[in-house]
């Protein structure tokens, strides 16, 4: 029998490495904030020595700015995507609100890390991040505009910036209910906050 291998490519063992260095970056600078935390120490819970991490990323920073940069990139594709695939805006919701809770109970580190540390990415990596920002919650205020007309965009972008705070809302609550527990809950509450946006 013939036995198929696949070799990994420098190109993707790059990329697997990158992201290893990013997801323990994001857990050390949630637990001990990011100036708690030297390149060393990176370099220690991925098993190299500090200075080994500057192939990969120039500095502290710019580690920083790309573990944002990242995850605001990935949520705003993933949203877009999302809503071109929902057949209409109460499915186009229900995969917005899927989305967002995959990634909360997922990433409680990154949530914990942007709202805190969001002031220590350099600019102009910081301006990227809040156009992003800003347009993964355009295709939330596009959709509620969908299912309620005649609620003014200012009152849904409010709602909706309400919802995210109820859903990574995760990082004080990890461990209470298993995620496939937590996440019906959590798709429930932010349904029946986001219905109030109308009245």
């Amino acid at each position: 029998m013939r036995v198929v291998t696949t070799a990994r490519t420098p190109t993707r063992e790059r990329r697997s490495r990158r992201t290893e260095i990013l997801d323990a970056a994001a857990e050390l600078f949630a637990a001990r904030g990011f100036h708690g935390v030297s390149i060393e120490d990176i370099g220690g819970a991925v098993g190299t020595s500090g200075p080994a991490l500057y192939r990969h990323f120039s500095g502290k920073e710019a580690l920083l700015a790309e573990m944002l940069l990242d995850i605001s990139e990935r949520l705003h594709s993933s949203a877009a995507e999302r809503v071109t695939a929902a057949p209409d805006a109460e499915s186009a919701l229900d995969a917005l609100l899927a989305g967002q809770i995959e990634f909360a109970l997922s990433h409680p580190a990154l949530i914990t890390v942007h709202d805190r540390e969001l002031g220590n990415v350099p600019e102009p990596a910081r301006r990227r991040i809040r156009r992003l920002q800003r347009l993964y919650v355009e295709e939330w205020v596009t959709v509620l505009s969908e299912l309620h007309p005649g609620c003014p965009p200012p009152r849904l972008r409010a709602a909706t910036h309400a919802v995210f705070g109820l859903l990574n809302s995760t990082p004080h609550s990890a461990g209470e209910l298993p995620p496939e527990a937590m996440a019906p809950l959590l798709h429930a509450m932010a349904r029946a906050a986001l219905a109030e946006a109308r009245r």
